[in-house]
């Protein structure tokens, strides 16, 4: 996996992506000159270099949002083709809208013709190649458990969830060698700690994930030095259930793996510029949201009445408290007996409000709080002081969420459900303490892109 601004993507995925781009600027090349029935025009400066990034940065954005570097999907040839099509469709639009804005962009029409039926057979042919000859797959990298501890087969689990990785478990190693031959996951138990070194050259592994119950006395110090000399790749379990997950396993792990880790760095510099691009983004999108926010209230009045707009209080930044601007989606006095979570078929919620809690149209007024400096575009949810202190006692760590400004939207929201009870929520800070560790302007702006897929799909609402 490749490691971009915080979040972890599979190579092949970065493959697809460059080589779309690089298909995206041939097809444009090629409808030059067959437009101008010349090849040295395809060089010209016909064909601006503003002009082809910003259609090849259309298109690209238009593949995200179809999930077509989902390797799953990529997998499944006739949602594939769909999806392609449909996404070439609405990069047409886009592209055509902005051409009416800024028309010194426009590459025109003769060329847009020629060039969409190029992309499409380029990136769809080049898909179906790499399917159909197994190119993305090539050899899988061979994982070998040193223990037997929780945390290692949970993170076994995940890999075997996903086999875009291209990882293949060989096994695990216990620590005492009393249970070979035991199935923990799917692979079992093929060997003892102390037979690292022979395990490994007769499995011919690749990477070795380190998940003992008891590290002291345990660890083959020496054999895991000569093997990481001799290019074995060694990580601890948390490590790599956090790259493969996007979330850090809270399951048996040592205050030293926070101290030690790499992140959780938070500079001056980092949180102004984040609060700037809160501000300017928030000041951009004001006109746009003012108008959705004026629909809202008029179906929320016409739907049960007023008061249109609902006013919370809720834990910020340090553990102060601060009043939440949200549309009311539940009936009025729907929470006088106490606050408590929103559940699947939620009685307590209207019809409108059903209809934008699953797009989060009620969280446009916090907006507002984003400019009061109460919270920020991206950033844990901010929950009720009451179920905080329910929180606090039974979720360890939970109180380094108040390290940032809580979020409209943030990384456990686009990763996972709605939190509804407390091992939900300890899932949930799993998410946000990833975010936390790799806190950044750039990633922030990776949680906005997707927050607006979520939003068209209206996933993980309640």
């Amino acid at each position: 996996m490749i490691k971009i601004i915080g979040v972890h993507v599979p190579r092949r995925a970065c493959l697809l992506a460059v080589l779309d781009a690089c298909f995206i600027t041939l097809s444009l090349l090629l409808a030059v000159a067959v437009r101008f029935s010349s090849f040295s025009a395809a060089t010209s400066t016909s064909l601006a270099v503003p002009q082809v990034l910003v259609v090849a940065l259309v298109c690209g954005l238009s593949l995200y949002y179809y999930e077509l570097y989902d390797l799953g999907i990529v997998r499944q040839r006739s949602v594939m083709f769909v999806r392609l099509l449909n996404a070439l469709v609405v990069s047409g639009l886009a592209l055509g809208a902005l051409y009416y804005l800024l028309p010194q962009l426009n590459l025109g029409r003769g060329i847009a013709l020629v060039a969409a039926p190029a992309m499409l057979s380029l990136i769809l042919g080049t898909r179906l190649v790499l399917g159909s000859h197994n190119l993305f797959r090539g050899s899988a990298e061979r994982v070998l458990v040193v223990g037997t501890d929780e945390a290692g087969i949970s993170t076994v689990r995940e890999i075997i969830a996903r086999p875009e990785l291209n990882q293949k478990v060989v096994g695990f190693l216990d620590e005492k060698g009393e249970n070979i031959g035991r199935s923990l996951v799917n692979p079992c138990v093929i060997g003892a700690v102390a037979d690292l070194a022979n395990v490994v050259k007769r499995e011919k592994v690749d990477r070795i994930v380190l998940a003992l119950r008891e590290r002291r006395g345990n660890t083959p110090v020496d054999q895991l030095v000569r093997l990481k000399f001799a290019g074995v790749r060694v990580e601890d379990a948390h490590t790599v259930h956090e790259k493969v997950t996007g979330r850090i396993l809270l399951e048996r792990l040592s205050p030293s793996w926070f101290i030690l880790s790499d992140g959780f760095r938070k500079s001056r510099f980092l949180s102004a510029s984040k609060r700037l691009c809160d501000v300017l983004l928030c000041c951009a999108a004001l006109p746009v949201a003012f108008s959705l926010m004026g629909l809202v209230a008029v179906a929320i009045w016409l739907d049960t009445g007023g008061p249109v707009l609902f006013r919370q209080r809720r834990v910020g930044l340090g553990g102060t408290t601060f009043e939440i601007l949200k549309f009311r989606s539940m009936y009025q006095n729907a929470e006088i007996s106490g606050p408590r979570w929103a559940v699947e078929g939620d009685p307590r919620i209207t019809r409108v409000g059903r209809f934008i809690r699953k797009f989060r149209l009620d969280e446009l007024p916090q907006l507002i709080n984003v400019l009061r400096g109460d919270m920020s575009l991206v950033g844990p949810r901010p929950e009720q002081p009451e179920l905080c202190a329910l929180l606090e006692r039974e979720v360890p760590l939970f109180v380094q969420r108040y390290s940032v400004r809580p979020g409209i939207t943030g990384w456990a929201q686009i990763k996972y459900q709605y939190g509804s009870s407390v091992e939900e929520n300890k899932r949930k800070l799993e998410f946000d303490l990833y975010y936390i560790k790799h806190l950044s302007v750039f990633l922030d702006l990776a949680i906005i892109l997707e927050t607006f897929k979520v939003m068209l799909i209206g996933r993980g609402a309640k």
